[in-house]
């Protein structure tokens, strides 16, 4: 039976925050097919990013809040095998199921995840380096994993906006997910970007990011003959940027606003927004 620790610590719910580059990802295939887009779907939130979110958490030991969990419980070796078990079961799915092609993406996203939060590597510990793990491999080798398998066509036609953009969304908030754990992360030895900008540079740095996302969605959109896409775009993540720009001026009164229950709202709002928006696309385009 598995341990109520276990259960918390694999952050089952947190995988609905990766979710928007998935289906960005299914947004934009031309023809999806649909049962292994769907199996991949599986893979990614009901194994792997669960494991991630466990092995991490089995390294930290956190005391303080984490990303979706306010009071998280100590972790215990069962923990760690479970981690293994999830990512044996999807890199077998992977094999059996989705291609070799496949089962190599999400072995290396599965190696970086580890070499991110393993003590004897611990890449999260640097700044930037860290950051740049994040972005590219939760960002634009998701969008490239899930493209290829939904198309059934490889990365034919996939492109390097796109990619990007999945980046730039995955980029804009994770350093928002820093800004209220700056001095946890320090007593346990990780310097985040966070930390280095500064509460008010987390935010100015964010905001750049998500400035140059939409800047390249209008790009991406037009270049299809697709703005009435960009349009709906930003109809339906008003709330994000109104979000996000209260709570930026909150922070600049007070920086102690930069806490965990604003950035869980921050990140609430943001993906509840994006994941209506490509839901929505991928009826349009799909299901009309």
């Amino acid at each position: 039976m598995l341990h109520p620790s276990t259960i918390q610590l694999l952050r089952f719910h947190f995988s609905l925050f990766l979710l928007p580059v998935y289906l960005f990802a299914l947004s934009e295939v031309p023809e999806v097919h649909w049962q292994q887009a769907l199996l991949l779907g599986f893979v990614l939130h009901g194994l792997v990013y669960p494991a991630s979110n466990g092995y991490n958490s089995y390294m930290d030991r956190d005391e303080t809040p984490i990303g979706g969990l306010k009071n998280p419980l100590q972790p215990t070796r069962q923990l760690f095998y479970t981690t293994l078990l999830l990512d044996a079961i999807a890199l077998l799915l992977a094999l059996l199921f989705l291609g070799w092609q496949t089962a190599l993406g999400i072995l290396l996203y599965i190696a970086a995840s580890r070499a991110y939060s393993y003590r004897g590597i611990r890449l999260k510990r640097y700044p930037y380096l860290g950051f740049a793990v994040v972005f590219l491999f939760q960002g634009a080798l998701v969008y490239l994993i899930t493209y290829s398998v939904a198309s059934g066509q490889g990365l034919a036609n996939a492109g390097l906006v796109a990619p990007m953009l999945a980046s730039l969304l995955i980029g804009a908030l994770y350093p928002l997910t820093q800004v209220y754990q700056h001095e946890a992360d320090l007593k346990d030895g990780v310097t985040t970007i966070s930390y280095r900008l500064g509460k008010r540079g987390t935010f100015l740095f964010s905001g750049g990011l998500f400035l140059l996302a939409g800047l390249l969605f209008f790009f991406w959109y037009q270049r299809q003959g697709r703005l009435n896409d960009f349009w709906l775009f930003l109809l339906l993540t008003g709330p994000v940027v109104l979000f996000f720009s209260w709570w930026m001026r909150a922070v600049w009164q007070n920086e102690q606003s930069a806490d965990f229950r604003n950035s869980l709202r921050m990140n609430l709002v943001a993906t509840g927004c994006t994941i209506i928006f490509f839901s929505t696309l991928i009826y349009k385009h799909h299901f009309e």
